[in-house]
């Protein structure tokens, strides 16, 4: 089968296509066909070593060959003598590290679920990552309550678009900061109220939050807690890339002591979603109250342009590579 590679660390350039052996199946295994993978930014950490903390796993001078992409849709192939919930031609979407290839293979237990009929390959592989940290991170991290007013800052990135329409179907009063371009998409997802970043400062403004979803960083705690609630929680799940060493973490840390003194909360995240996480997502998507933003989608051969262009951070909603 074809899979891109990667032995070195660098740029995007670095991603080979090439042919390597299928997946074995195990007995609860579920080989799938990938038909469309999305990119996260931790394909872009992963392949440019960054940061470099990272390497202590990933490797210290040159990365363990391994092949990017963990969000997947597509259809089953084959399944295990064990498997009970899939058959051949199943069309499903989940989690696997190593999806950009045209097979798969995932145990039945693990994070994968049947694809919500409604959505193409596309939509679905946009789905996973993005939607269980919204989700996870609202519901289960924020403890988000209908009658809230919840701020998203990074509204009209992958998590973004996810966390606007999740905060609204949790019963939330929903503001979203964004750029100029972004402001109708954003409106279009739902969100009460919309901040443009590059004409107002949240951090400014009169509003005050029970909730914030930070999917950006890089501001300061003491910007963040001059709008929240005596009680608040800032769910922080990004952060500035400039620091080459530690990367987000070193934010995720920094703005978590800062907030120690006082009553409200900041809680560093990242979702570790599981069949669970994918089958709320599901239903969500089913409904039609929670709908993919697809920016733009690539073929397989031109997986690196797609990294390349999540990396300039300036997506909105999701990037696709259609297998």
């Amino acid at each position: 089968m074809k899979a891109f590679v990667y032995r070195e660390y660098g740029q995007p350039d670095v991603l080979k296509l090439e042919d390597v052996p299928a997946p074995a199946v195990p007995d609860d295994g579920v080989l799938v066909r990938v038909r469309a993978v999305s990119i996260n930014p931790l394909d872009v950490y992963a392949i440019t070593g960054t940061p470099y903390v990272a390497r202590v796993a990933s490797g210290l001078r040159r990365p363990k060959a391994g092949t990017p992409g963990v969000d997947f849709a597509g259809t089953v192939e084959k399944v295990g003598s064990a498997v009970k919930r899939f058959q051949p031609g199943d069309c499903v979407f989940g989690m696997r590290a190593g999806a950009l290839a045209e097979y798969i293979c995932v145990r039945e237990d693990r994070t994968i679920a049947a694809m919500p009929a409604s959505l193409s390959f596309e939509q679905a592989a946009a789905v996973p990552v993005a939607g269980a940290t919204a989700l996870e991170g609202l519901r289960d991290k924020g403890h988000q309550r209908s009658g809230q007013r919840v701020l998203i800052n990074g509204a009209s990135g992958g998590v973004g678009t996810f966390a606007v329409q999740i905060a609204k179907v949790l019963g939330a009063e929903v503001t979203g900061v964004c750029s100029t371009r972004n402001v109708d998409l954003v409106t279009s997802l739902g969100a009460d109220h919309v901040v443009d970043y590059t004409r107002e400062d949240f951090a400014t403004a009169k509003g005050r939050y029970d909730l914030m979803l930070d999917v950006v960083g890089g501001r300061k705690w003491s910007d963040c807690a001059r709008v929240l609630e005596p009680r608040a929680t800032v769910v922080v799940v990004g952060g500035p890339k400039t620091n080459r060493w530690f990367g987000p973490l070193a934010h995720l840390v920094g703005f978590r002591l800062a907030s120690v003194p006082g009553r409200r909360k900041a809680v560093p995240f990242m979702a570790n979603a599981n069949s669970g996480t994918l089958g709320d997502l599901r239903k969500l998507l089913d409904s039609g109250a929670v709908t993919p933003v697809v920016d733009r989608t690539y073929p397989l051969e031109e997986a690196a342009e797609a990294i390349r262009y999540l990396g300039q951070g300036h997506a909105r909603g999701k990037v696709i590579v259609t297998v």
